[in-house]
């Protein structure tokens, strides 16, 4: 076992091992080493080791390991895919000025909850809150961490041990298995379905408004928008202004979840129209909530406009703690709703940038894509939303067509560089799509296809 006896020691190893103290800690460098030690000496034993390791070895196989313990899981990635709104690559990217105040607001202390008119606390509630209502014409507003969270505080705080009419068509599944039935559970609300799945009509709403009086009262009547899938064929749907009166009529305040948060109409895109929640508030819904990183291409958030009668009830229940936006959540929310109170959200707002972007210039992109690489084809394709908003929605597009020997090892290899690519692939070729490759990725991008390419040959 002289082989054995010979691997150095740990305080050995640390002597040699400066610069990885100094990189990743003492601790840390230390439980790497003796890792390392141990498996060494356990190959050794299984005589899977020609001879003792040296220092050198021993401190890049330490290294190694450090570099995998202190890798963060979440990194970011190039989005080739032309899936503007990737739910699974994060949804929006953000503005720079977004970005830049998300800093701001990490880097320094604020007025969180700190009123510096009267030198006394303040309330984090109204960050944001003027502005939301400039942009929409709500009476109130209130921002907390995600729309599912907005959806369960309204429940909560409007229609606790109450009962809530919704249609048939409208009890949604949306990613993660978060459900509109569940969350109306778990609110307290009384869930009372009306309709079929597909054809729901204006009695059935007025026939569940004049409940008797033995029952729950009232306490809402509800659409969910199916933003991420279509009914279609043998349908049928009152127009959202007779909903909304029917529950006025009945003395029913009526809740819109619009889930996709459209600021703007996304026809002049060559979309579909999304509902967008000025229209929802100027056809007399109470309240409307919806997603601040869909469509309005902010941070994450969930966003309560309405009555602020309805707003005041909501800002007061418990739930409100603890489903509150945070300080960064406020700042980066804030400067994305500037670029729409100053009409310029085609221009800062990437998603919207993104979905502006004519077919033109995405074709000029592509083809200056192919002159750098000297490869591929520049081939017509589509472009789609994503991010459960306009389901099936899809605008024409160009793409850089590569083809290669094995698609699926190509976009492995993509996924493995740095900073990983990804892509699609359609007819065995290996799509890119300009639409979503953001400006100041483009040289890195463009980089990291040569290497890749380089070494696939």
């Amino acid at each position: 076992m002289t082989t054995l006896r010979n691997l150095p020691s740990i305080d050995q190893l640390l002597n040699a091992a400066e610069d990885l103290i100094q990189e990743y800690g003492r601790p840390l460098t230390v439980d790497s080493l003796r890792r390392t030690v141990d498996e060494a000496r356990a190959r050794l034993k299984l005589n899977l080791e020609a001879g003792t390791p040296s220092i050198t070895i021993l401190l890049a196989q330490a290294e190694s390991t450090l570099r995998a313990w202190t890798q963060p899981t979440l990194q970011p990635v190039i989005n080739a895919t032309g899936v503007i709104l990737h739910t699974n690559l994060g949804r929006a990217p953000l503005s720079k000025a977004t970005i830049e105040a998300m800093i701001s607001a990490s880097m320094n202390y604020s007025n969180l909850e700190f009123d510096l008119e009267t030198g006394k606390r303040g309330s984090r509630l109204l960050h944001a809150e003027a502005l939301l209502k400039k942009i929409t014409g709500a009476e109130a507003a209130i921002v907390v961490n995600n729309n599912a969270s907005a959806v369960l505080l309204a429940l909560s705080a409007l229609a606790n041990k109450k009962r809530v009419v919704i249609s048939r068509s409208q009890l949604v599944e949306i990613g993660g298995g978060f459900r509109i039935p569940d969350v109306m559970k778990q609110s307290g609300a009384k869930l009372v379905e009306i309709g079929t799945t597909n054809k729901t009509r204006l009695s059935d709403y007025q026939s569940a408004l004049q409940a008797p009086a033995s029952r729950p009262v009232n306490g809402l009547v509800m659409r969910a928008h199916r933003s991420n899938f279509k009914i279609i064929g043998f349908t049928a749907e009152p127009e959202l202004e007779e909903i909304i009166n029917a529950a006025h009529q009945a003395g029913v305040p009526f809740m819109d979840d619009l889930g996709s948060g459209a600021l703007y109409d996304t026809a002049k895109y060559g979309f579909a129209h999304e509902p967008t929640v000025q229209e929802s508030l100027q056809a007399g819904a109470d309240i409307v909530c919806f997603s601040g990183d869909k469509l309005l291409g902010g941070p994450q958030a969930g966003i309560i406009v309405g009555k602020a009668e309805l707003i005041a009830k909501i800002k007061k229940h418990p739930l409100a703690r603890a489903v509150r936006a945070d300080k960064i959540c406020l700042a980066g929310l804030t400067a994305t709703l500037l670029h729409y109170l100053k009409d310029e959200a085609e221009r800062e707002i990437p998603i919207v940038r993104m979905m502006s972007m004519s077919l033109e210039q995405v074709k000029v992109k592509a083809e200056a894509w192919a002159r750098e690489l000297d490869q591929g084809s520049v081939i017509a394709s589509q472009s789609t939303v994503g991010g459960g908003s306009l389901p099936d929605e899809s605008i024409p597009t160009f793409a850089l067509a590569l083809r290669v020997k094995s698609p699926d090892k190509f976009l492995k290899k993509l996924r493995q560089a740095s900073l990983p690519i990804i892509a699609r692939t359609e007819h065995d070729q290996i799509l890119l799509d300009p639409r979503t490759v953001l400006p100041e990725q483009e040289n890195i991008f463009l980089n990291t296809l040569r290497e890749v390419l380089h070494d696939y040959r």
